[in-house]
């Protein structure tokens, strides 16, 4: 199976090399890399040049955006203008953070996995984090068939059905959602453990910590069930002030109007499948 990867950067000179040698290392190589330097200002576009210069594989865009790390719609941007330099000749694509390390095996087992079943949509493993005492720890949410944003593969006909990523906070979300719209399943694999060198949320603004709750609007959740996931939140991470930051992203995004993500019958099916988990879980 043919597969490319598509790499958002923006300021990734600590991280990038490493990400990028653990793509060289892999049993099953990419097709291509397609790396996008997003308004980077350290040295982040020397190493991509560096790399690009000495395996044809890696491929660099070079683009402007804002400096602010907004999560959700810089990344996609950026992700979308790799996407648009691609061509329509592969069989999975890869959304991949630039400060990952993956195992060697990675893509051999993703490709096995999408061969194993054609209804599998999107695929991946699980994130491990390092803690203060040098201890890679599992950092995954609760939901073990959610697969990380930062290590994304889509089939190409379940990127197709979903119509590409959403540009908003929650687009990691929703693709999953829609894909079980359209009838493909999400598979992780435990085996795969991959080594996320950047804490989660670290390089968040202050202006993010409402987006949450516009999402789960914008997603057509509704009041109840946002509750309810904003409490698990909340509950996860030890934060009350997760809660309430949620719902009045939520309140906000209602009084905005804002547009939403879904149509009213994917927003249907979305509600009865939480509703549906919700209930799994509690009986």
């Amino acid at each position: 199976m043919k597969y490319y990867i598509i790499i958002p950067a923006h300021n990734e000179e600590a991280f990038i090399k490493k990400t990028l040698d653990s793509i060289l290392h892999q049993t099953k190589k990419p097709k291509q890399v397609i790396i996008v330097n997003d308004n980077s200002t350290d040295a982040t576009a020397t190493i991509l040049d560096s790399y690009a210069e000495k395996q044809a594989i890696f491929k660099i865009v070079n683009t402007t955006s804002s400096t602010k790390h907004m999560p959700g719609s810089k990344v996609v941007n950026a992700f979308n203008k790799g996407l648009a330099v691609a061509d329509n000749d592969y069989d999975f694509i890869v959304k991949l953070d630039a400060d990952i390390i993956l195992p060697e095996n990675y893509f051999e087992k993703i490709i096995s996995i999408f061969k194993s079943d054609e209804k599998i949509g999107i695929a991946g493993g699980f994130a491990y984090e390092q803690d203060k005492f040098g201890n890679w720890k599992l950092n995954h949410p609760m939901n073990k068939d959610h697969v990380r944003g930062a290590f994304k593969a889509y089939r190409k006909s379940c990127f197709s059905k979903i119509e590409g990523l959403r540009s908003a906070m929650g687009w990691d979300t929703v693709d999953e959602l829609l894909a079980q719209y359209h009838n493909f399943t999400i598979f992780t694999d435990n085996s795969l453990k991959v080594k996320h060198l950047r804490p989660t949320g670290n390089a968040y603004n202050k202006q993010a910590k409402l987006l949450q709750g516009q999402a789960m609007y914008r997603m057509r959740y509704g009041f109840t069930i946002s509750c309810i996931a904003s409490l698990k939140m909340a509950l996860k991470q030890n934060k009350i002030a997760v809660f309430f930051d949620n719902l009045t992203g939520y309140k906000n995004a209602k009084k905005e109007k804002l547009p939403f993500l879904v149509t009213p019958k994917e927003g249907n099916f979305i509600r009865e499948l939480r509703w549906k988990n919700i209930k799994s879980k509690l009986f």
